[in-house]
Formats: C-alpha cells, structure tokens, sequence
C-alpha cells in the first residue's frame, strides 16, 4: 500500500471507528459487533505501524471511546479507566501469556473473571460514606450519575465495617439481569410502549436518564469486581476482590484464581458452555494478572492496560440467505432498508427479516442479493447482520444499491451531509410519511387521541378523507361510520378524542407536529424559549442554536420547517379550530384552577431535564402562586430536587424534616394535575 492509499484507508477508518463509538457510548445503539469493530481498528492499527507519520495522539486507536455527556457534571478520575484489548483465539491469549512472562517472569498467576455485558461505572468512597458514581467517560473524565447510581438497592451509601481504608474505589459493571429485563419489556408491551431491543443498551440508556425517579423504576443491578486502595498494603487483585462481599458491595462470585494458562483455558471452556445459565449477560472472560507489582511492571498503554486482556466468545449466530430488501419510508422520510430472509432459529425464536441500517452499513459488509448472511442476536432481542459468507456468494449477483427514488412515491431520494440516511422529501404526498405523522401526531406522547390507531389511520387516507393533520379535526361521526369496523359508537368516542386534544399543552402540540429532530425534550425546551407559535416561527436558526441542547443541525430543521408554506397553512388551520399554540394560554388555563401553591416557599436545588431552574421559578410564581427562595429555612415549604442537589441543602432540609420532591413528583402533583 502506497502512502497516499494508506492514509486514505486510515482516515475512512478513523471516522468509521469513531462512528460506532459514538453509537455504542453515547446513543447505546451500537450497529456492529465487537469483532467487527476491533477488526476496523486492527486494521487501522496496523497501517498506523507501517506508516508512523499517519498516527496521531487523538487517533481512536491510542484513545479510550468516550461516553461524556454535557448534560452531568464531569469529575476526573484518579486512577485512569481503561479499555481492554480483545482476543478471539487461544493462540492469541498464549501470545498474551508468552509477553506477561517475558517481562514479569514465570511467577505469574492470573484472575479470570467474567466478562459482564453492561456498563462500567466507578464508586467512589470517602470515610467510609459513598462519595460519588462516575461512568468511563474518556478514561481520565467521567460522567457524575450519582443520583442514578443510589437507586441501585445493591449499592451501599454508607460502610460501617472495621479496618476499610479512609477512602476506596470500587469499580464494576452496571447491568440488567435476564428475569427482570423480561417482566420490564412485557410490562412495556402491555402498556403500549416499545420494548427494549437488548439488555445493555437499556442499562446504558437507564444510566445516563435525567430523573432519578425513572431510574429506579427500571431493574438496575450493580456488580463490583476491583478495590483501588492504597492503605492496606496488599499486593493481590484477587485478595482486595474478595474484600468486596464482606464490605457489602455485591460481586457475581465466580472469579477464580489460577496458577498457569491452562487453568485459564478451562475456566473459559466451562463458562462457554454454562454462560447462558446466569443471571445477567456476558460476552467473554477478563483474565488479569493478580500482583499489583507486576501490574505495574507491565504498565499500560495510552489506551489499554499490558496486564488484563478481554477473552470474548462468539455470540450466538446463524446464517440465512437473503431473499429480498425491503426499503421501509418513516413519518419523516427516512428510508431504511429491511433484509428479507429464508426464515431461520436463532435463540429460541425464527427470523425472518433484520435491519440493514444504511448505506453505509451495507457498503460496509459488502452485501449481494442471494449472499448468505451472518447473523447475531446474542442477548438482543432485535437481529442484527454480521457479515456474509463470501464462499457461497452466487457468481454474478448484484450488490445491494439505495434506490434513486423513494419506493414508495418516486420522489428522488436526497442526502444531508453528515447523515448517514436518505430521505424523501415528498412530505406532502408521499402516503407512509402521511400516515406516519398522523400516527404520531395521535400517540400518547403528543394529542393522546384514543381511537385513533394505524388501521384507521389508514383508511382515512387511502380515501382521502385526511391529508394532514389538521383534517382530523373536519372529522364527524358520519364520514366516521363509512370506515370499516367503524361502528356508532366508536365513531362517536373518536371525535370527542380528538376535541379533547385541543387543550393539550403547548409543548406536546410541537411534539405532534412531527418536526424532523424535535423529540419529546427538544419541544419542551423550544416551548419554554418561544412562548408562542406565532414567536417561533419567526426565529432563526442562529438564534435556535444558541439555545443549549439545540444543535445546529435541529435548529435548521425547525427554521426549514416554518418556512414551509404547506406548514404554515396547516398551523393556521388548527388554530382555527381551537388548538393550544401558546404557552401563555397554558398558563391561563392552568390559573383557572386556582393557585395551587399560594402560600407556599419553595427551594429550587440540582439540574433538571424537563425545564431549567428559571423557568421552575417562573411556573411556581407566576404560575402557581408560590414563592422561591434560595436557602432552605423553617419557613421552607418542600425542596425541589433535580440531579446533583446542593449537598448542604439536602443535608439541612433532611435534618430539618422538610419535604423533598423530585422533578417528575413536582410535575405530577402541581404542573400536569391541572392540564
């Protein structure tokens, strides 16, 4: 490879790696498999060795990925929390063996330990009372989740036993176990929610949530396998581990101590064979050497310690031929290609259809019609394409292209930069996106229409009897009936349904607009800024963007979408009906109910998700009649409490006896009660 292809190669590498760990810290939505993932970086390791020039200190390959978010305050770590090589192979853990020994000597015994698949956290202590929760972050920076992390009924605040040292860290893994994953996504189910696809990304995405009351409604679990302490002199990692029961702190109780390699390949050969009888999920075994003296002989790359190495078993996995690719088109005009397959088992269940993402992903597995497939499921629930078996690829077939044109209207197909899909933008005609706004438009989390589901839907606009969203509100019992299993009745409760929406607040009519980017969060946020839609509408991008949470691309999306005459037409149709399009009319609305909180004093402490710490203020004063104040007194009524409280407000409101309200407890009982 010449310099100019290699450093082409490289840099396609490098944004692809740093694609997938945002996607895997960050969006907990990871597309690839871990071998996938370290086959990219081994390749770009290697290129970076040919041609030294090419490396660079914030290349993915000498960086731990990170999973920092602005939104939690940030706290350095002080021992640094570091990725782990991976291998697949017993002659690449012999080679593991044969470099410990070369430089530690042969006197080396090793921990194996199993690999649990959720999410790393580290607890701090300090005299013996739990000080802070931090994720990885970037290995040196982590996120602070404490108030997340206390929900955990398994880890300690405080430790009362004789002889810990006057301050610790434990380290471990957040995960959800099997049982409990399972009644949750049922219970989801039962309640009209989307379940979970798999369990570490629900204990990934639980761990990073806002409102602590959330969080503990949710089947965390904590397991702690490592002491970082410098008091007790100890020299063995397996010995400080065994501490960790007996101080309180809940391990898996599988780890074993081992004197040679071989002791370490059968500890992995019974695991791979028994792993599907635990509790929670793995993915492999750590294997560590035990002396913290030759740990420290040994030393760690900028990345990734030389003395533990991660031994990761195959998921479970399966190959089927791809019959067909089906180019689904979303509410918003995403289009995302399905793979149809010969139907086959895979963990207890068939499949017969698996995501193909985007183009990206199927020129990244290089996918042919008629390939053989792999494909992985592992502890998921939703199948995902590994791979094809190029042995079996059929001479002459064709590989998988984008259409030009959506499948679905022929509207040519576009492509924003720095989006990995394409998009219709035939929003008006195009009959998916026409169904799929509806459709959100009356979910739970928008108007709550009841009635209103995707079988009505669309026989409403197969007969053109609705073409957006303000047509549902010409709707009367009569044209009702005409639709299929429309009886007198239903008919009936559907238009009160839909006259009931009128009042719903402001910010959830901006959230069933279907705004490309303005989820459920992003809505209130605009909402609490722009006080009117007639405000909003006139708002720039510029000035969007500078709100915080609002980047640069939503921004634009919502200045694109108020620029849009068929747009405007529709929001002044559903003013002409009556619908909420003004937070101050929302508060009218709620001040006919009486103020709920006259009389009252309120400290506001933390962060928050739903609204900032001046717009609480500006709702409980002008709103609900109470009063803020910035120390907690006898006077105090309650504390409203978001992430990360003022420690010597809570302190002083607890010993005080002064009730302390959560964010979502606050909502519930003085906000949404009188919606």
């Amino acid at each position: 490879m010449f310099f100019k292809e290699a450093k082409e190669r490289a840099d396609y590498l490098r944004r692809e790696i740093e694609y997938h760990n945002d996607l895997y810290y960050n969006k907990s939505a990871p597309l690839i498999s871990d071998y996938e993932f370290d086959t990219l970086l081994k390749e770009l390791q290697e290129i970076e060795k040919v041609f030294p020039e090419l490396q660079s200190p914030d290349s993915p390959s000498q960086k731990v990925g990170s999973d920092r978010s602005a939104i939690f305050y940030q706290h350095p770590h002080k021992y640094p929390m570091l990725s782990l090589a991976n291998v697949y192979s017993r002659n690449d853990l012999g080679e593991f063996d044969r470099r410990v020994k070369k430089r530690a000597g042969d006197d080396v015994r090793y921990v194996c330990e199993l690999k649990l698949d959720g999410v790393s956290i580290s607890l701090i202590y300090s005299r013996g009372q739990f000080l802070r929760a931090l994720t990885r972050g970037d290995g040196e920076v982590g996120d602070d989740v404490s108030a997340n992390v206390l929900t955990i009924p398994s880890v300690p605040v405080s430790i009362a036993s004789e002889g810990i040292p006057g301050s610790f860290i434990v380290r471990g893994e957040i995960v959800m176990e099997k049982e409990p994953f399972r009644i949750m996504n049922e219970e989801r189910v039962r309640e009209g929610l989307q379940p979970f696809a798999n369990r570490r990304n629900a204990a990934s995405g639980t761990l990073k949530l806002h409102d602590s009351t959330i969080v503990a409604l949710r089947p965390l679990e904590c397991y702690l396998y490592s002491l970082l302490e410098e008091e007790t002199g100890e020299d063995s990692h397996y010995s400080k581990r065994e501490m960790l029961p007996e101080w309180g702190f809940k391990t898996d109780g599988n780890a074993r101590l081992c004197s040679n390699i071989d002791e370490v390949f059968q500890y992995i050969d019974y695991w791979e064979k028994e792993r599907d009888n635990l509790p929670f999920d793995i993915d492999g075994v750590v294997v560590k050497v035990d002396s913290l003296s030759h740990q420290a002989l040994l030393g760690s790359t900028s990345r990734i310690p030389r003395w533990a190495i991660a031994y990761k078993y195959k998921a479970e996995q399966t190959a089927s031929r791809l019959l067909s690719v089906t180019f689904q088109v979303g509410r918003t005009g995403a289009v995302t290609p399905v793979a149809n397959l010969e139907p086959v088992k895979l963990s207890g269940t068939t499949v017969k259809r698996a995501s193909l993402h985007n183009a990206d992903q199927i020129a990244l597995h290089d996918i042919h019609y008629n390939d053989t497939l792999f494909i992985e499921k592992g502890g998921e629930i939703i199948p995902k394409i590994t791979g094809r078996d190029l042995s079996l690829r059929v001479e002459g077939s064709e590989p998988i292209t984008f259409p030009d044109n959506c499948p679905e209207c022929n509207t040519q197909l576009t492509r924003d930069e720095g989006v990995a899909g394409y998009y219709c933008s035939n929003n008006k005609g195009c009959p998916p996106q026409i169904r799929g706004r509806l459709d959100h438009f009356a979910g739970r989390k928008a108007m709550d229409i009841e009635g209103l589901g995707e079988e009505t839907i669309g026989q409403l606009v197969a007969r053109g009897m609705v073409k957006d969203i303000a047509d549902l509100y010409s709707l009367s019992e009569d044209k009702l009936v005409l639709l299929d299993k429309m009886g007198v009745k239903s008919a009936e409760n559907l238009v009160k349904s839909i006259k009931k929406s009128l009042s719903m607040p402001y910010h959830k009519v901006l959230f069933g607009l279907g705004i490309r980017g303005v989820g459920e969060r992003t809505a209130r946020i605009v909402a609490t800024h722009f006080p009117d839609i007639d405000t909003l509408m006139e708002a720039k991008s510029e000035e969007l963007s500078s709100i915080r949470d609002i980047g640069t691309v939503t921004a634009s999306f919502i200045e694109n979408f108020f620029q849009d005459s068929d747009n405007i037409s529709v929001i002044e149709r559903l003013k002409m009906h009556g619908i909420n399009m003004s937070q101050q009319e929302e508060g009218k609305y709620r001040s006919a109910e009486g103020a709920v909180l006259k009389g009252k004093t309120i400290v506001i402490t933390g962060k928050f998700e739903e609204f900032d710490r001046d717009e609480y203020k500006r709702i409980i004063e002008e709103e609900l009649g109470g009063r803020v104040t910035g120390s907690v007194t006898g006077s105090t009524t309650f504390i409203l409490a978001g992430d990360s409280p003022g420690p010597s407000k809570m302190e002083k409101a607890t010993n005080m006896g002064i009730d302390i309200y959560s964010e979502e407890r606050f909502l519930d009982s003085f906000y949404r009660s009188v919606q």
